[in-house]
């Protein structure tokens, strides 16, 4: 008997089948079967081996391989490949058609685009052949969404791969359909010719289609004629028979149907598989369908017997860097150790920091680190060398000396208290990951640099999967059932809260024993009372966990010392062409590839901005390395909860602790960092560190014995364990641990493994007991210890995080224009945002000016102590009108006219539409027009001057439009150019509605101005407020004041009820307000735009992160001053010139009424007040008290 025939032999002897067409959960949209129950089924039934074969990508593929071995199966590696039709090149997208127009059903797949194969791997060999072709098909030419292989990869990359002749899709199949014998023939025999006579099979499925019955005599006469093995498979896309149901409706979120919708059988347009077929069977039901040709199922067991593949899970590719000649990596790390030292040092270095560097060279050192640390300190340096701004750290790199000295962190870690094993730790191997912050919008210029470096083959971006969660399964099964949104925002509404920002899995909500199924009742009751419900939930239950697509992880880049397609699978995304890994990061790390993580920190750019304004503006050069973390204004900032804008620290409640706190060092800052979140908080953790910090708590020690060895740990935080350092450093001093061995402790406590905390406790307990503490003492501490250690935070990241904290605290106390103006160009896209910070600026006293065309730039800048509007957020005014204003006026000079500016921008900017919306947002105002008047000549001018620049354009030199009027000097014949009449000026609210629609808010004035005591009389809660992450919660009762700057009136299509959409703007922003049934009825007649209104009513948070408030009540405040008194009007007595007077008579006219005005003028020693006659008396509303602080300033009424 021959060797082959032996294994036959010994692989048959007791029946048995393996499944070699496998689609998992990673075959997105299409595969429905989760691992997990895939491997316990497959045990259950007794099946050893399985394989898996998802669609054209590999994402699969080593979870599949780890979680097989786990569970006793065997794993065979493979792919079911798209394939070029016949001979075509992957890099041609022409179609194919083989048969005649009437077999349009049964031609190539994909509408001309594809077939498949089924390819599996034998060996080792044949797995990473698989990966290239796999990842050569996606980097070459993607097709839609299809990675195609052809004939030509098929031959380089054959070798230690069994191939079939694969599904009714496949080449052979779909010829033998159209009735091409011959062609369908030569496929099959250019295949084996391929892959070698004993590795190609012709591969038979029976799932009680016509489309497989119509073939199987010519597949059996192909086989024979080419002496091909028959292989049986089922092409699986599910675990059990009844997961069907939710299959069907994985298909139908993927095509966008519905349910209810035919199917391509019933002659409709949905995908949908045929019967329920496609699921794990057992031996006994594969051997029974495949009875009449028994070999075909011995086969599947032949294969198996001979596929053997490995992942090397002790390789390690960290990234080579390049030596000077002479150095290899640890010398040079020394080297550059040792210079960075003296560059942080410059006084001298301190022995017990050279003691530090050289302790943890040593262990870099031995645990082979040395290339990583320079390869991070390189792409950091070359930032900082090129402008770019890098963050002071982040997470526990900041703990390391080495970081420190090689400029990666810029936090001196022992005088921060921060600890290297938190990062390192010499007795639990894992590799190094620092995070690096890049300013925002350069971080990819970064990525290119380490990607020209250490070439286009080594660094890859990396994949995630997105998997379906709970609520995002209940809105795709209210969907796909074709119920109304309302059913899936019920259902997610009767969801628990969620925990951590974890909603509780479906599963558990009937599930007794579930951690939370207590809090689900209120779900249980609403599918209990609605059998819609129920169904619903049904389906979502067999949705949630299953991966839905896949993305890029938003920082994280591959470096291999490798070419990445040698390790693992690759692709390029279609968009852009960004090359990507196809196994996610867990997995990448685990084969030895090194993640380097390249944020994108958005108050890092405001932070540049700032100091370039800063710059520009005050010619100050700041640099925040060398900034000492002492600065009193910038506390007294922080302890007044001034912090709108300061990273970290702006949000309404820790406003509300830091001036609770009152900080006045930088443990402080620190500590509120590590404080505010859920854990600390749920302790009262923030609130007695602020009591105990002023005097108003005792600090009351753990245990008295403890009192005084504790003392340096635990001072600085007022006797609270705040960070998981001090963790460390407690077991440390009292337990006798290294610092390693405290790291695993910190580590143990967190996880709540009570074998492994039993055995902790026993060397804690041993340690403490050897150093002469009692019992008593012993218990109270771990007592304390294993709680706080749950919620206890990692110092160095705190301490890093609250650098950026202190620095941008700093820009605000010393530079408020520039930092401001930089703050407002971040927001620019974000309407609530920009409206809350410039109501911030109001209140610091900055005005922020409209856009104008001689002093505005792309961004907001600061003039002085002023802002200026930046010109791009203009609407309909883009980037290359901007620029080419700018380069007007910077190379020509100033603009002094209309038709100055006409005739000295580029073509570019001449667009009617720009100029109508540059007028309206008073971009032209410091030109002296009214803007309604320049709207009513703006088309015939820029009519004119297109024409003009044209001729020029074409060298054409005709007379010059500026300079029909005759008169000697040119420029001003071009400033007079343009005749703009003498009209009067909007009323102000048509001007400021003008300016809301340009700018998206109102800028130089604001209807509500002057009005925030009556509209603080009336409102509870700020609109920015209600609408924080942090707000009030959904459902809770608030009430909100402000202008209603839009009204939609409209009726339900169901019920036929009238509602009402509006839109409330108070100083700080704006949110949409319903009014519904009852509630709008009675006020319909009421609700107007322009109107000011308070209206209380329910929060309502929804899932795609918007808020909303349904109406209960509606208020319309009387609009007058809140004691009825007199209008006061304060000015330093040394401004009331007689021009200002003038004005502000002008002004007080304008505004005739009843209201008495007082004039108040503040000299040194005292101040005069004057009662001003009844001819100026006013009106006193929003648009008084606007003109008033426009022409005297913010501060001037009161």
């Amino acid at each position: 008997m021959t060797a082959p025939a032996e294994t036959a032999a010994e692989a048959t002897k007791d029946g048995g089948f393996v499944h070699l067409h496998t689609h998992t959960e990673y075959s997105m949209l299409d595969g429905a079967a989760k691992l997990d129950e895939l491997f316990a089924e497959a045990n259950r039934l007794g099946m050893d081996s399985l394989a898996i074969t998802d669609h054209g990508y590999l994402f699969g593929a080593f979870d599949f391989w780890n979680k097989a071995r786990q569970a006793g199966v065997k794993p065979i590696i493979g792919l079911e490949a798209y394939l070029t039709p016949g001979e075509q090149h992957r890099t041609d997208k022409s179609k194919t058609r083989w048969g005649e127009p009437h077999q349009r059903g049964d031609d190539v797949s994909g509408g001309g685009a594809y077939t498949h194969m089924t390819l599996l791997s034998e060996d080792n060999t044949g797995m990473h052949n698989l990966f290239k072709m796999g990842s050569i098909a996606s980097l070459d030419s993607v097709y839609a969404k299809w990675p195609r292989i052809d004939r030509e990869l098929l031959s380089q990359y054959s070798k230690g791969l069994i191939a079939t002749t694969g599904c009714p899709s496949g080449e052979v199949q779909t010829r033998l359909r159209l009735g091409q014998y011959r062609e369908a023939l030569q496929a099959a025999s250019d295949f084996r010719d391929i892959f070698g006579k004993d590795n190609f099979y012709c591969e038979i499925m029976h799932h009680g289609l016509d489309i497989e019955r119509r073939v199987m005599t010519d597949l059996r006469r192909l086989a024979k004629e080419l002496d091909l093995p028959f292989v049986a498979t089922n092409d699986l896309h599910y675990t059990h028979e009844h997961d069907s149901k939710a299959h069907e409706a994985l298909l139908a979120i993927q095509s966008g149907s519905k349910l209810n919708e035919p199917t391509y059988d019933q002659g409709g347009s949905r995908f949908a598989f045929s019967g329920t077929e496609y699921y794990l069977k057992s031996p006994r039901q594969m051997r029974e369908l495949f009875k009449e040709l028994p070999e075909a199922c011995d086969n599947t067991l032949v294969i198996a017997e001979r596929c053997e593949v490995s992942f090397d899970t002790d390789a390690n590719y960290m990234p080579l860097f390049p030596t000077p000649d002479g150095e290899d990596e640890t010398s040079w790390l020394i080297k550059e150790v040792a210079a960075g030292l003296d560059y942080r040092y410059p006084d001298g270095v301190p022995d017990h920091v050279r003691k530090q560097a050289d302790y943890e060279l040593d262990v870099i050192i031995s645990m082979g680190f040395p290339g990583y640390f320079l390869v991070v300190a390189d792409f950091i340096n070359w930032a900082k060398d090129h402008g770019i701004r890098v963050g002071p750290g982040r997470g526990s790199g900041a703990g390391s000396m080495v970081a420190y000295a090689l400029r990666i962190t810029d936090l001196d870690p022992l005088k921060h208290g921060l600890i290297f094993e938190r990062f390192l730790n010499p007795d639990r191997v894992s590799m190094p990951d620092f995070d690096v912050d890049f300013d925002d919008r350069r971080r990819s210029e970064v990525i290119d640099y380490v990607t020209r470096k250490y070439g286009d083959e080594r660094v890859t971006m990396i994949v995630t999967y997105g998997t379906i969660k709970t609520k995002q399964a209940l809105k795709d099964s209210a969907r796909v059932m074709d119920q109304p949104f309302s059913m899936g925002e019920s259902l997610t509404k009767a969801l628990p809260p969620a925990v951590m920002a974890k909603d509780i899995p479906l599963k558990d909500i009937e599930d007794p024993e579930a951690k939370r199924y207590a809090e689900a009742g209120d779900f249980r009751q609403l599918i209990d009372t609605d059998p819609v419900a129920k169904e619903v939930f049904e389906t979502a239950k067999g949705l949630e966990g299953l991966k839905r697509q896949w993305g890029v992880h938003a920082a994280g880049v591959i470096m291999s010392s490798h070419p990445v397609i040698d390790v693992i699978p690759i692709m390029r995304r279609l968009q852009d062409g960004q090359v990507i890994t196809q196994f996610d990061y867990p997995t990448a790390e685990g084969l030895g590839l090194i993640k380097m993580d390249f944020l994108g920190l958005r108050n890092l750019t405001i932070i540049s901005d700032a100091i370039e304004n800063v710059k520009a503006n005050r010619d100050v050069d700041l640099d925040l390395e060398t900034l000492d973390v002492d600065d009193r204004a910038s506390y007294d900032l922080l302890a007044r909860g001034d912090t709108l804008g300061v990273f970290q620290l702006d949000g309404g409640p820790m406003r509300s602790l830091l001036k609770m706190m009152r900080p006045d060092n930088f443990e402080d800052i620190s500590a509120t960092i590590a404080l505010y979140r859920p854990g600390p908080m749920g302790a009262n953790s923030h609130t007695n560190y602020a009591l105990r910090k002023n005097g108003l708590q005792d600090i009351t020690p753990i245990h008295p014995e403890l009192e005084e060895p504790l003392k340096d740990i635990l001072d600085t935080t007022y006797g609270l364990i705040v960070y998981q350092e001090q963790v460390m450093a407690i077991a440390q001093k009292v337990a006798g641990y290294s610092l390693g061995q405290a790291d695993i402790l910190r580590r143990a406590m967190g996880k709540k493994k009570k074998a492994e905390l039993d055995k902790q406790y026993e060397a804690f307990h041993g340690g403490m007991i050897e150093r002469g503490y009692s019992e008593a003492a012993v218990k109270a501490l771990w007592d304390i210890l294993l709680p706080f250690s749950d919620y206890a935070f990692n110092k160095a990241h705190s301490a890093a995080y609250g650098l950026v904290s202190y620095w941008t605290a700093y820009l605000k106390a010393h530079y408020p224009a520039e930092y401001m103006a930089a703050l407002l160009t971040s927001v620019g896209d974000d309407k609530d945002k920009l409206a809350m910070y410039l109501n911030e600026c109001r209140h610091m006293g900055i005005t922020v000016l409209p856009p104008d065309v001689n002093e505005s730039h792309q961004n907001f800048t600061p003039v002085g102590d002023d802002i200026r509007f930046g010109m791009g957020a203009v609407r309909n005014v883009g980037s290359n009108v901007v620029r080419g204003m700018v380069q007007g006026r910077e190379e020509k000079g100033a603009y002094t006219s209309f038709g100055d500016f006409l005739a000295k921008v580029p073509l570019v900017v001449c667009n009617k539409r720009t100029i109508e919306s540059m007028i309206k947002a008073g971009a032209f105002d410091s030109l002296g027009y009214a803007r309604r008047a320049l709207l009513a000549v703006h088309e015939e001018a820029v009519d004119a001057t297109v024409q003009q620049k044209r001729k020029e354009d074409h060298g054409e030199f005709t007379f010059d439009i500026f300079a029909l009027g005759g008169g000697s000097d040119e420029e001003e014949e071009k400033s007079d150019s343009v005749a703009v009449p003498d009209l009067p000026e909007w009323p102000k609210k048509d001007k400021l509605t003008y300016e809301r629609e340009m700018l998206g808010l109102y800028v130089s004035d604001h209807p509500l101005q002057g009005l925030d005591g009556v509209l603080g009389q009336f409102a509870d809660t700020q609109i920015t407020r209600v609408l924080d992450d942090d707000g009030p919660a959904d459902g809770s009762s608030v009430t909100i004041a402000g202008l209603i700057t839009t009204l939609e009136r409209r009726i339900a299509k169901s019920s036929g009820n009238a509602y009402a959409r509006c839109e409330i703007e108070d100083l700080g922003g704006s949110m949409d307000v319903m009014f519904f049934g009852q509630v709008y009825a009675p006020i319909a007649m009421m609700l107007a735009e322009d109107l000011v209104v308070a209206v209380k009513g329910r929060v309502q948070r929804r899932d795609d992160g918007s808020v909303v408030l349904s109406a209960q009540e509606l208020t319309i405040p009387e609009l007058k001053d809140a004691d009825g008194g007199p209008v006061t009007i304060t000015i330093p007595a040394f401004r009331a010139t007689e021009a200002l007077m003038g004005q502000l008579a002008d002004t007080l006219r304008t505004h005739d009424g009843s209201t008495e005005v007082r004039l108040h003028l503040a000299g040194r020693r005292s101040t005069e007040v004057y009662q001003l006659g009844p001819q100026f008396r006013v009106s006193p509303n929003p648009a008084l008290f606007g003109d008033l602080k426009v022409l005297l300033g913010s501060h001037c009424l009161g």
